[in-house]
């Protein structure tokens, strides 16, 4: 009973087992999902977003009203004095100065004494003070300034993590597609290393009965051999690819991934050329980014500005005090209200100096928006350019393919008939291979310059993009 049970146990295991180690599938959306969520710069770009969201309340919060509870409470271990007139030299001389005046006692100025000044001190050793203060902003450049740019910040944080979304998703593609386009030249060369198999089968058979020579089927048998390294090497292209893949979407290395998909064609009709430049002048988020940092600079050169103008604010002071030398609090309170305002005069030209600083960055920007506006155009007429002459050649390479699969078949029945060669066969299996490489390539071209295109007109897919919305 106990062997059953372990036999059981180990039949379970080998049939769960190969389930563990069956590769991952992965599509292209598959990959730009995980690499949109292991990204670190996707990650960084929205911990900005969120900064900034954090900057907007930030600014908000110094138009709000402003609360302060403060307290004090203080000890003299020595008291302080201050000099001040001997109080009763005073009273001894106003108190003869009266009796003289009243005849009281004869008149005898040698019972004045001189008043001289003593170090005398008015301060209880115990003291305590609690105040609350309430402080409302009027009217403030500053502030209200401050809150403007602060959403104009924030606007170019989601920006930035747009634009490094659309960065992502294209290094996924051409990544993805890169993959692809090595796995399937892995197939076309392990296709052309099957033909040379079948090749020498058919040479083998034909040698055995005497039909062809010695000759002929070493050359086969040598093709065969040609071929097997250049299936290894497509082998371990692929195998590249995919590590590369992996370090892309942050996939452990030793985790084994598979792809699907093709590298297929669609002919599709290109829109006019100044069509795309006035789409990507329009949609491009680097541009995009580009102009609300320009905002950005202009609300910074608007907050400088606004140090010029004064600042008006109301208060309300409510106080509750006390003091005493023996802790028998003599205890008050008072209640103020009033209002300030505050204006610079000359910081040492500090102000101007700032604004000035300020105009430059901003003219910076403009500078380097009005680049990138000639690189982007430069960029679209270029991949335009790339689309068309792709398309053309993979027109002319899908008919070549064709006609070298036409001349392989034609080769191998000439040579089963006897009137062609196997050098006939050979060179026809490497035009064949030849044609579907240079097809597959083209249309993996045109793809890859298709999604450049896409990004430099800010096609990004919008689920892509609202899935990293920050509200």
């Amino acid at each position: 009973m106990k062997n059953k049970l372990i036999f059981n146990l180990l039949g379970l295991i080998l049939f769960i087992s190969p389930s563990f180690s069956q590769n991952r599938i992965l599509n292209l959306d598959d990959a730009i999902n995980i690499a949109l969520e292991n990204n670190r710069d996707i990650k960084l770009a929205k911990m900005t977003v969120e900064k900034a969201g954090a900057a907007v309340d930030e600014a908000f919060g110094y138009a709000l009203p402003s609360l302060d509870l403060n307290g004090t409470f203080t000890h003299f271990l020595r008291k302080p004095k201050m000099p001040f007139p001997d109080f009763e030299a005073l009273l001894k001389n106003a108190t003869y100065s009266i009796l003289f005046d009243e005849n009281v006692i004869p008149r005898d100025n040698n019972k004045f004494v001189p008043v001289e000044t003593q170090l005398q001190s008015f301060a209880q050793s115990n003291n305590y003070e609690a105040q609350l203060l309430l402080t409302q902003t009027l009217f403030s450049s500053t502030v209200f300034r401050g809150i403007g740019a602060s959403r104009i910040y924030y606007n170019l944080s989601k920006a930035e993590l747009n634009n490094t979304i659309s960065k992502t998703v294209l290094s996924v593609q051409t990544t993805f597609y890169g993959v692809l386009l090595a796995k399937q030249l892995y197939e076309i060369t392990n296709a052309s290393f099957l033909n040379a198999q079948d090749n020498l089968r058919n040479v083998k058979a034909l040698f055995d009965q005497g039909l062809v020579s010695e000759f002929d089927m070493l050359q086969a048998e040598v093709q065969v051999e040609n071929i097997r390294p250049l299936v290894l090497q497509m082998e371990n292209t692929l195998k590249s690819a995919k590590d590369g893949l992996k370090v892309l979407l942050g996939i452990p290395q030793e985790e084994p991934i598979d792809i699907t998909g093709e590298i297929v064609y669609t002919p599709e009709e290109l829109p006019d050329e100044f069509d795309l430049i006035s789409e990507a002048l329009q949609s491009n988020f680097g541009l995009k980014s580009l102009d609300l940092k320009k905002q950005v600079d202009e609300a910074f050169i608007q907050i400088d500005v606004s140090e010029y103008w004064p600042n008006i604010a109301a208060f309300g002071s409510y106080s509750y005090a006390g003091s005493s030398d023996k802790w028998n609090f003599q205890n008050y309170s008072s209640l103020t209200v009033g209002l300030s305002f505050s204006i610079n005069l000359w910081k040492g030209n500090r102000t101007k100096n700032r604004v000035e600083q300020s105009t430059i960055t901003f003219k910076q920007t403009e500078e380097q928006m009005n680049l990138y506006k000639d690189f982007l155009v430069t960029q679209v007429r270029a991949k335009y350019s790339e689309l068309k002459r792709v398309q053309t050649l993979v027109d002319a390479q899908n008919k070549n393919v064709k006609v070298a699969e036409r001349a392989y078949e034609i080769a191998k029945v000439r040579y089963k008939e006897g009137t062609g060669s196997q050098l006939e066969i050979q060179n026809a299996d490497i035009a064949l291979k030849q044609a579907r490489t240079n097809y597959i390539q083209s249309v993996h071209s045109y793809l890859v310059t298709k999604f450049e295109m896409d990004q430099l007109l800010g096609r990004t897919n919008q689920e892509y993009l609202l899935k990293y919305e920050t509200e």
